[in-house]
């Protein structure tokens, strides 16, 4: 045991006492373990934790009732890269550099929460998605999937060595974990594992296990479904509408053997998702979807039932991805209770952001609207508080928590706020009272526009801009769907000052430039 690991068991203010019934009959003081488990545009509304209209998810909900669940979580920029850069750095994209997944490079070089935890004499370890076009850097192992990941027979970078492995990305990414806690790593260090999962990231490809869940299952309709945009600029402009851009191909797996079936470029993709599957695969595969896709044809849908049924099996297959999700988040709390280290781990679940579930009429994510800007944020720790944090909280919190857990300082650059006062049932009255976003990808995919906002417990102010000037203002209160953009509306001068105000002093308070271009890591 080398000096600096002791002064940090000796030290440390938070500690946990266990019994590992696989190393020891003993208990000692130890610093706690961390396990960060990350999932790929994991919706809230799709964990029963928050809402049962859809779904029941038994082992994700487990680390909620054992532990507290986040009510107003939110991101920092709602896209995959950018997302993981705040969450690395603790920084806004602007100041960690990686702004989109278009342009941007993340600069491995840079602070991150995992080798300042290496420093203090964890032993750090990321499985699964990245997503970060660099290797990764301070961690002791990595093996993580290549860009988006396949789902099945997906191919690892281990440690620098390509491997791929024949099953479903899910489980495998699970087994490589569990391989890790038991076999690899060094049991006389504590621990921070990023366990980050592909799914259910687009185009939702179930595990053969799950094909046929949900198949008679119908789900409400968003109310919003059909919105028109009325007075929203930016919403209408976008290219993410389930109706016309979620392809039949690409998206729905209506690749018909006889090709009557007609989409654009995606559904070229779309037919070499099953040539990466073997056998077994692929016969289970087509005994589902060659029915799914007869039935479809035979329907000849158009206008709002074509909508309708789109939708319908858009959640079908998402559901079913997730259903994946929770089982093997199942696995790993047995394998953490059966070793012996439930008690001497605190447990992180949530999504690298929320995800349109048809509300508006939508998938994917990447506006500052609630369901792409909120995600799940799910955390057990042990002997800390149980139940809802209704506090205003961000991706940006979660460097700075992991930090202040292992007892290590956290240094005053980083934007975010240590968590772990909450987590310990802790009066907080000097929280945050306003959040800020910041989302950059434009021109790209879905063609959502560059824009930045302010949002306090009660209203919203989004400011579009760039090819667009557009302002939108929303009481979430007595507008929760955000329908009725009330900017420059008489009556909310005051209000809207106030807001702009505040958007200004987060502004500031980031450094964000004044002309919105980030600044580059060199």
């Amino acid at each position: 045991m080398n000096k600096k690991f002791l002064a940090l068991t000796l030290g440390i203010s938070t500690i946990s006492t266990y019994s590992s019934a696989q190393e020891s009959d003993t208990k000692s003081e130890s610093p706690l373990n961390i396990l960060f488990i990350m999932c790929d545009d994991h919706s809230y509304q799709t964990i029963s934790a928050y809402d049962t209209r859809f779904t029941q998810t038994p082992n994700i909900d487990r680390i909620a009732n054992e532990g507290v669940r986040f009510t107003n979580s939110f991101v920092a920029n709602s896209i995959s890269g950018p997302s993981r850069a705040c969450m690395l750095t603790g920084k806004h994209s602007h100041i960690n550099g990686y702004t989109d997944n278009v342009k941007s490079r993340f600069n491995g070089a840079q602070q991150t929460f995992p080798k300042l935890l290496q420093t203090a004499g964890y032993q750090t370890a990321v499985v699964g998605k990245w997503h970060l076009t660099s290797p990764p850097t301070g961690f002791d192992y990595w093996n993580i999937l290549i860009g988006q990941g396949e789902y099945y027979n997906p191919t690892f970078i281990n440690n620098g060595t390509k491997e791929q492995h024949e099953g479903y990305a899910t489980n495998i990414t699970t087994d490589i974990a569990i391989d890790w806690l038991d076999a690899k790593r060094n049991k006389e260090q504590p621990f921070c594992l990023l366990l980050h999962h592909k799914a259910p990231h687009r185009t939702w490809q179930p595990d053969t296990l799950d094909l046929d869940l949900f198949s008679d299952t119908e789900f409400p309709l968003p109310a919003n479904f059909y919105d028109t945009y009325e007075g929203r600029e930016a919403a209408a402009a976008q290219e993410m509408s389930i109706a016309k851009d979620m392809d039949l191909i690409y998206d729905l797996k209506l690749a018909d053997k006889e090709n009557e079936i007609k989409t654009n470029q995606l559904g070229v993709y779309g037919r070499e998702i099953p040539k990466r599957m073997n056998k077994e695969q692929r016969a289970a595969w087509d005994a589902h979807y060659d029915k799914v896709i007869a039935d479809f044809k035979a329907a000849n849908l158009t206008g709002n039932e074509l909508a309708e049924w789109k939708y319908r099996q858009y959640m079908r297959d998402y559901l079913r991805v997730i259903a994946s999700v929770d089982r093997n988040i199942g696995e790993v709390l047995n394998y953490l209770e059966t070793n012996g280290l439930l008690e001497n781990t605190i447990i992180v679940y949530t999504s690298d952001q929320g995800f349109y579930m048809g509300e508006h009429g939508w998938f994917d994510k990447r506006f500052m609207y609630e369901e792409s800007f909120r995600t799940p944020l799910l955390v057990r720790m042990p002997d800390g508080k149980r139940g809802d944090i209704k506090q205003l909280v961000q991706n940006i919190d979660y460097a700075p928590t992991f930090l202040d857990i292992a007892g290590v300082e956290i240094p005053e650059d980083i934007h975010g706020a240590s968590m772990l006062p909450l987590l310990k049932g802790e009066k907080s009255s000097d929280w945050r009272e306003s959040l800020y976003y910041h989302y950059y990808e434009f021109p790209s995919e879905h063609s959502v526009k560059k824009h930045y906002g302010v949002r306090t417990d009660r209203y919203k102010l989004i400011h579009f801009y760039d090819n667009i000037d557009t302002w939108e203002l929303y009481d979430l209160k007595k507008d929760p769907s955000e329908m009725k953009n009330l900017y420059g509306t008489k009556g909310y001068d005051k209000l809207t000052a106030k807001l702009k105000v505040e958007l200004s002093k987060l502004r500031k308070q980031y450094n964000v430039p004044a002309d919105n271009i980030p600044i580059k890591q060199k």
